[in-house]
């Protein structure tokens, strides 16, 4: 009778343990699951943009967010890409840049998300080493989209080699150029092929994203330079309505970070600076 009762006890014992057991481990694996991460795929041009969005991979795996970057060496996929929502964000381009675009595309819905740095538009030449130099007749490339071909004509006349009509600015055209002391002849040339023209013409009014992919370093190599007032900081652009994601106001909050503004001055010592 004894013997019975220690048996009915032990396996009322082992019954409440494995229950014990069975709920607790139910507890502990979902308590210590890991958040399920996300993906946030950014486009960018390779320097800067992609090298700045290199640096906050860490920060946004600490919000449980995998940052893709996909890199685009031109001025008009990364807007389409981010429209197609083959993107989530692009991180290449100034305000000026996408509100033309945007008028030239009305049917994609793309805003500014925020600023993050500005870049400045400098002249090079291979032929001479200071603009003065130039002589009648030289022949000078410039972007050929709108909108930096306006602000390479802006910086043209800053530079004293050219007048403009009263009141263009950013919308400024070759024909708008109404003083022209040394005939300067344009060459009107993709962005990112500039550099490539270098050997060819007297001087070419090249991005600092892709004058530094040639290793020209802007405040050393750039016969003259837009300054800290240039108006064309570089943004970060989504579809409208996106920019209240939580992923994006982290993507946004991490390259706004003190970290982000030393390395930038850090890496690319006044070349680019920070709009933050």
């Amino acid at each position: 009778m004894k013997m019975k009762k220690i048996l009915s006890m032990f396996a009322v014992l082992m019954t409440s343990a494995a229950l014990i057991t069975g709920c607790g481990g139910d507890d502990g694996g979902s308590a210590n699951k890991p958040a399920e991460s996300k993906t946030l795929k950014v486009g960018a041009s390779p320097v800067p943009h992609s090298e700045i969005l290199e640096q906050i991979r860490p920060a946004l795996k600490d919000e449980g967010i995998n940052l893709e970057i996909v890199e685009f060496s031109d001025y008009v996929q990364p807007n389409i890409a981010l429209n197609d929502k083959e993107l989530d964000a692009n991180f290449f381009q100034h305000e000026p840049y996408l509100n033309d675009f945007i008028k030239e595309h009305t049917e994609m819905k793309l805003t500014n998300a925020g600023g993050i740095h500005i870049e400045p538009m400098g002249i090079y030449s291979k032929k001479v080493t200071d603009l003065k130099e130039l002589m009648d007749g030289a022949s000078i490339a410039i972007p050929n989209d709108p909108t930096n071909g306006g602000r390479a004509l802006m910086l043209l006349e800053k530079a004293g080699l050219i007048k403009l009509r009263d009141g263009v600015k950013e919308t400024a055209t070759v024909q708008d150029v109404v003083e022209n002391p040394l005939n300067i002849m344009f060459q009107e040339v993709e962005a990112a092929q500039l550099p490539r023209t270098l050997e060819d013409v007297d001087a070419a009014v090249i991005n600092t994203n892709y004058a530094m992919q040639i290793n020209l370093v802007p405040t050393k190599d750039a016969l003259f330079m837009e300054d800290s007032t240039s108006p064309y900081v570089n943004i970060v652009a989504v579809r409208v309505g996106d920019e209240n994601r939580p992923e994006i106001q982290a993507l946004m909050k991490a390259l706004k970070s003190d970290a982000v503004k030393k390395f930038i001055n850090e890496k690319y010592n006044g070349a680019i600076v920070p709009a933050f």
